[in-house]
């Protein structure tokens, strides 16, 4: 009999994310994928996963999910969640053994908005353009496009068929309990907007709106004039950028973003912030610090450096059963 987890309930917005689909934005097509890469790398790499294996990502409330089938599976749950295995409470950032028939609850998000569930062997999905990210908008990858449904059935790739003992316990990496501004690079229409405007906008304090998805982030607080108008001819848009439309208020581009947009971009949250603003949620606050191209680099090069050395860790351990 084929291993899977049934969907008992879906939670508030789950769908299937992986890496992200690249090499597709000039035919209009977004990457997706994870919006807290670190999380869900730590996922994989926590039951021995390349990082291109695809992971459950839970928005705010999680799924509750039984396994069916014959064969256990190992498993691990990244993200400040809680949640249960057969009402017993678990911890995050380590992983677990999942027999047939138990019942795993991921009720809520303590901390952040997003929480990610990697099975070792990975999900059975068919990849669309080299990926299985969900694009629900263009029903793109994960299960039918789409987020998860109360019935739906999730196959699961490969398992082993013997009992798993429960992982070692790692650091916890919180993205969302770094409580410090977004750092962001000037532009690239920055000369849209006066040293004033550019003021207000680095001296403001913003609040995520409740017109917040995957796609953007808007922000409201005070207004951020223009000195040239607010249209431009439409460019690329990038992860982070920071569009300032007519009424002044900032519109952050996320994962499932428009690919060309026509407003000017003030800013760009640089690359090493990108995970911890993906755990932001509506009513959070953000405010935003510049820093130079080569400051950003730099941050970007830290951080990959210590989040690899911890996947190289987890890996090991994972491969010798720890």
């Amino acid at each position: 009999m084929l291993t899977g987890f049934e969907v008992l309930s879906p939670g508030l917005y789950t769908t299937l994310q992986d890496e992200g689909r690249f090499g597709y934005e000039d035919r209009g097509v977004p990457p997706s994928g994870a919006m807290d890469e670190m999380s869900f790398a730590i996922a994989n790499a926590l039951v021995g996963n390349p990082a291109s294996a695809g992971a459950l990502e839970f928005t705010l409330t999680g799924a509750t999910l039984r396994l069916t089938g014959d064969s256990h599976c190992r498993f691990a749950i990244t993200g400040d969640m809680y949640f249960t295995l057969d009402e017993r409470p678990l911890a995050p950032y380590c992983s677990y053994p999942l027999r047939p028939g138990g019942i795993l609850r991921i009720t809520r998000a303590l901390s952040g908005a997003r929480g990610y569930l990697a099975v070792a062997g990975g999900f059975t999905a068919r990849p669309v353009m080299g990926s299985v990210s969900t694009l629900t908008r263009a029903g793109l990858g994960g299960f039918a496009g789409r987020p998860l449904q109360k019935g739906d059935w999730l196959a699961l790739n490969s398992v082993d068929t013997r009992p798993a003992a429960a992982g070692r316990p790692v650091q916890r990496l919180l993205p969302q309990y770094e409580h410090r501004p977004l750092r962001v690079v000037a532009g690239p229409q920055d000369d849209h907007f006066d040293g004033a405007g550019f003021a207000r906008f680095l001296g403001g304090d913003y609040i995520i709106s409740g017109q917040s998805d995957r796609m953007g982030y808007r922000l409201t607080g005070d207004a951020v004039p223009h000195v040239k108008g607010f249209n431009i001819i439409s460019d690329a848009i990038s992860r982070g950028s920071i569009q300032i439309p007519g009424n002044g208020l900032p519109i952050i581009a996320m994962n499932d973003r428009q690919t060309t947009g026509g407003y000017p971009k003030i800013a760009t949250v640089i690359r090493a912030d990108l995970a911890r603003l993906g755990q932001h949620k509506p009513g959070d606050k953000v405010s935003f610090e510049c820093v130079s191209v080569e400051k950003a680099e730099s941050l970007w090069i830290g951080r990959q450096k210590l989040l690899q050395s911890w996947l190289r860790e987890l890996r090991r351990a994972a491969s010798l059963g720890m």
